[in-house]
C-alpha cells in the first residue's frame, strides 16, 4: 500500500513537471512572437526590414524569384529608390513572397530564409535576382542551384542544405502567399507603399522610378 502511494506520488509529480514545462515553453514562444504590421499588411513572416526601421515610409513588395517583371524592377528601378530614399533614411522595404509562378518558386523563397538563418537574407535575395534566367523552371532555381548560390556567398553548406532539404520554411512561405491573396495580390511584382499617417498606395507591375517618386514624395 505504501509502495502504491509512493508510485502515485511520483506519477503526479511527473505530470506536474510536464505541465509546467509545457506552460513555460508556450509562454516563451508567445513572448518571442513578433507580430509586425505595415499599415494593414502583416509582414511578420516576410523578409527582414532593409533600411532604417524608423523610416516614415515602408514599401512592401510582393514578388516571386522567377518573375521577369520583378527582375526588371530589381535592376532598373530599385537601385534609384535605394540611392535616393532608402539610403537617406526616408524609406524602408520588406519583401513578401508570392511564390506561385513555377514549381521552383516556393523552394527559392524557402532558400532565402535558410540564408537568413546565417545572416545573409538580402545577399541571397539579390543573388537570386542577379542569377534569374529567362525561362521559368528551367533548372536555374532548383535545389542544387540554390545550394550552389549559398556556397558562393560563403554560407555554411551543411547548415544551409539541411535547412533547405527539411522544408523548414515551407509554412512561412505559404503564410506569405496567403497574405498576398488576402490583399488581392494576383500578380508580381505588386507594391504597397505605406506612409507615416497610415496612407496605403498600391502599385502593380514593374513601375518606373518616376511613378514611385510621385507617390513617395507625396508622403514625405
Amino acid at each position: 500500500m505504501a509502495r502504491t502511494g509512493i508510485l502515485f506520488g511520483i506519477v503526479v509529480s511527473i505530470i506536474a513537471v510536464g505541465v509546467i514545462l509545457i506552460y513555460s515553453t508556450s509562454s516563451v514562444e508567445t513572448a518571442n512572437t513578433d507580430v509586425r504590421l505595415h499599415g494593414t499588411i502583416s509582414t511578420t513572416t516576410g523578409s527582414p526590414i532593409i533600411g532604417s526601421p524608423s523610416a516614415p515610409i515602408t514599401i512592401v513588395e510582393f514578388g516571386d524569384y522567377q518573375c521577369h517583371q520583378c527582375y526588371n524592377w530589381f535592376h532598373n528601378t530599385k537601385p534609384f529608390i535605394f540611392q535616393n530614399y532608402v539610403d537617406t533614411g526616408k524609406v524602408n522595404l520588406v519583401f513578401v513572397d508570392l511564390a506561385f509562378l513555377g514549381r521552383d518558386s516556393p523552394k527559392a523563397a524557402q532558400a532565402s530564409y535558410c540564408a537568413e538563418d546565417q545572416g545573409k537574407y538580402w545577399e541571397y535575395h539579390n543573388q537570386l535576382y542577379i542569377s534569374q534566367e529567362s525561362k521559368i523552371d528551367n533548372g536555374w532555381a532548383n535545389s542544387e542551384r540554390l545550394k550552389s548560390f549559398a556556397f558562393s556567398l560563403g554560407l555554411d553548406p551543411k547548415l544551409f542544405d539541411s535547412c533547405l532539404d527539411s522544408g523548414k520554411y515551407a509554412k512561412r512561405v505559404q503564410s506569405n502567399i496567403a497574405e498576398a491573396k488576402k490583399f488581392g495580390v494576383s500578380g508580381t511584382p505588386t507594391f504597397f507603399i505605406i506612409g507615416p499617417n497610415g496612407q496605403q498606395e498600391k502599385l502593380v507591375g514593374a513601375q518606373p522610378y518616376s511613378v514611385f517618386t510621385q507617390v513617395l514624395d507625396s508622403m514625405i
